[in-house]
């Protein structure tokens, strides 16, 4: 076994110097730093070395805690989703409801300004159901004798003028719409005040302004409201549109196409309008007096 002869002189000082240098030393650097901060440069560039090394030996623990979360997250989403779906679906019904309930809402909402309007006693009615007979254009309306309603009435709603009542049940009665083929509404040029009669043509958006002559003053967009002549729609009443006019020297009379304003085929609920208007009474007529006869001379 090598064995190494000691030194022949001891140099360096002793473990118990080395113990008193190294311990006045940091109590030097502890004063200066706590008095005068001169530590703190070298501590920052200590930091900034030592940094990747903390971030190394983090790495590991920080990779397996970002792949727990991502596991805990992935699955609580779809989760979430899941819920989120359901209750999409389960409150779906309710939300259409709701559209529905707010467009109702805002008509009757209308209804009730257009009836302020009117100078004319108006009933609230619910349209139930469209005739069978698919030729015809007339739907049922929720009131009947019951409520006072008559036959031929006018019905309008926010827009306009929609038909006349033209058949009363107990409970129910029947409106034949302005669109039909046996309606005629007499009508006014806003624009002109020329009168004239709109017919329906059985078609949904359709009517026909007829009888007027080729140099009619009428144009595309006139606006036509009932006239009042009739005593069966107040006048004043928005009526139609007009939307295409044809002047042919071969005819006699210009073919007008007009489109109702009212919404014919679209609304819910609608007015009756119990208005009449007092027309004067004819003038009596006076008997008329025999002729005498001259007398023959005797």
């Amino acid at each position: 076994m090598e064995h190494s002869p000691p030194p022949f002189f001891k140099t360096g000082p002793t473990p118990l110097a080395r113990l008193l240098i190294f311990s006045a030393l940091s109590l030097t650097l502890l004063v200066a730093d706590a008095r005068f901060n001169y530590l703190t440069p070298l501590r920052q560039i200590a930091a900034a070395i030592i940094y990747p090394l903390q971030r190394i030996a983090t790495a590991p623990a920080s990779i397996a805690r970002r792949m727990g979360d991502f596991f805990v997250t992935h699955s609580s989403l779809r989760e979430e989703s899941a819920r989120l779906t359901q209750e999409r679906l389960a409150n779906a019904p309710l939300l259409q409801q709701l559209k529905a309930l707010q467009s109702e809402n805002r008509q009757l909402r209308e209804l009730l300004a257009a009836r302020e309007r009117v100078n004319a006693d108006a009933r609230l009615a619910e349209v139930l159901y469209a005739a069978r007979d698919p030729f015809s254009r007339k739907v049922v309306i929720d009131k009947g004798l019951q409520d006072d309603i008559k036959a031929g009435q006018a019905v309008v709603d926010t827009r306009g003028v929609v038909g006349q009542v033209t058949r009363v049940y107990p409970w129910l009665a029947e409106v034949t719409l302005i669109t039909d083929k046996g309606q005629a509404v007499p009508v006014q040029n806003l624009r002109s005040g020329l009168r004239g009669v709109v017919f329906g043509v059985g078609q949904d958006g359709v009517l026909d302004l007829r009888f007027m002559p080729l140099n009619a003053d009428v144009q595309n967009g006139d606006q036509l409201v009932t006239s009042g002549i009739d005593g069966t729609y107040p006048p004043g009443l928005p009526v139609a549109e007009v939307s295409d006019i044809e002047r042919n020297a071969e005819f006699m009379f210009a073919r007008i196409t007009c489109k109702p304003l009212a919404g014919v085929t679209s609304y819910a609920h609608v007015l009756v309008l119990a208005w009449h208007r007092e027309a004067p009474q004819p003038p009596a007529e006076t008997a008329a007096q025999p002729k005498r006869r001259k007398g023959k001379k005797g």
